[in-house]
């Protein structure tokens, strides 16, 4: 967008040299004549000419000529704004829940080969690449926390989203029965600590579980308090339902069957962490929900756009020295020529 800018002086001070155009007016019309007169009572009587109205011309001209100098000096300019935007992203990491209970199979009705952790992939993938939902997050620094019995970080911050992509797909639920519980106070607190050591202004932490924190040292409302401190706000996602969800069990003849097994999840906890760090609780039963969830928090959360205007200016005081030049030599050829006084 380009919009025009009035006049301006770059040195108005400069303006004050044009003060002194009366006085040089004062000084040409006063210069004295090197011939004397004892009586100018009959030249005075005599029919007045042209010449006579036009005698002061050179003298105006020079006083002219010496205004444009003045505006030579303060620099007369006209600019053109270009305005620019700046879009100042977010920094964002996403907490992912990868313990034993997101291997359900109940996000996706009909089809048992999906497990949670899967539709959230597929959820994730358009919430930072952009797709029909959204425009993504091209402008926003995106990392990656997963946590289990411990917490690790898998993605630091970045803006490669299709790096950060490709890692994602790599997450899979822990299999190990020491790596299968739920440390969500340690994964809130790494994704605090990562968040705390950027410069970004708007900070925040999206995190999603499934179950109930049993795990690690750290307590999720104390990685909540942590992050109120640092002003990091948290955006918790309870998925899945309290009850009975089905999950793949290996049968001894090497088929896959599925058998249920109680599932629970901590919401109190979940609206508690939300509460003190300003953020938000959302509940996701299935894969739809969890696109729902993630749109309204794309919504939510927007990067900052600001304008930057830069100007680039036209520079004019060539005019008005071509014009006092040109003001010059009228004066002085008028005043050696038709106007010419006597020595």
């Amino acid at each position: 967008m380009v919009s025009s800018i009035g006049w301006e002086f770059r040195d108005p001070l400069f303006l004050l040299v044009g003060l002194l155009a009366p006085l040089v007016y004062w000084f040409s019309v006063r210069i004295p004549s090197s011939v004397t007169y004892s009586s100018l009572d009959l030249p005075n009587q005599a029919p007045r000419t042209i010449r006579v109205y036009l005698s002061h011309l050179p003298a105006i001209l020079l006083a002219l000529a010496q205004l444009c100098i003045a505006l030579a000096l303060a620099g007369p300019r006209t600019g053109d704004a270009t305005s620019k935007i700046k879009r100042e992203g977010i920094a964002l990491i996403m907490a992912i829940d990868r313990s034993g209970s997101m291997n359900a199979r109940d996000f996706v009705e009909g089809d048992d080969s999906v497990s949670r952790l899967s539709a959230l992939k597929n959820v994730l993938r358009e919430f930072v690449l952009g797709g029909q939902s959204g425009e993504g997050r091209p402008n926003d620094l995106v990392g990656i926390i997963t946590f289990g019995t411990y917490a690790d970080g898998v993605c630091p911050l970045t803006l490669d989203h299709g790096n950060l992509i490709s890692i994602m797909d790599d997450i899979e639920v822990a299999r190990q029965q020491s790596e299968a519980a739920t440390a969500v106070g340690e994964g809130l607190a790494l994704a605090v600590e990562r968040l705390r050591q950027h410069q970004a202004k708007s900070k925040v932490v999206i995190l999603l579980t499934d179950g109930v924190s049993n795990a690690g040292e750290i307590q999720p409302l104390q990685a909540a308090n942590l992050a109120a401190a640092n002003d990091i706000k948290v955006y918790t996602i309870g998925a899945g339902i309290t009850g009975y969800a089905p999950f793949p069990v290996n049968l001894a003849d090497g088929r896959v069957a599925l058998k249920s097994a109680r599932v629970e999840i901590d919401e109190d906890t979940l609206k508690d962490i939300a509460i003190r760090t300003g953020g938000k609780y959302f509940h996701a039963r299935d894969a739809d929900g969890l696109k729902r969830v993630y749109k309204e928090i794309d919504a939510l959360e927007r990067s900052e756009v600001t304008e930057i205007r830069y100007l680039q200016y036209r520079e004019h005081f060539s005019t008005f020295v071509l014009l006092a030049l040109i003001l010059i030599s009228l004066s002085v050829l008028a005043g050696g020529t038709m106007l010419r006084r006597l020595p």
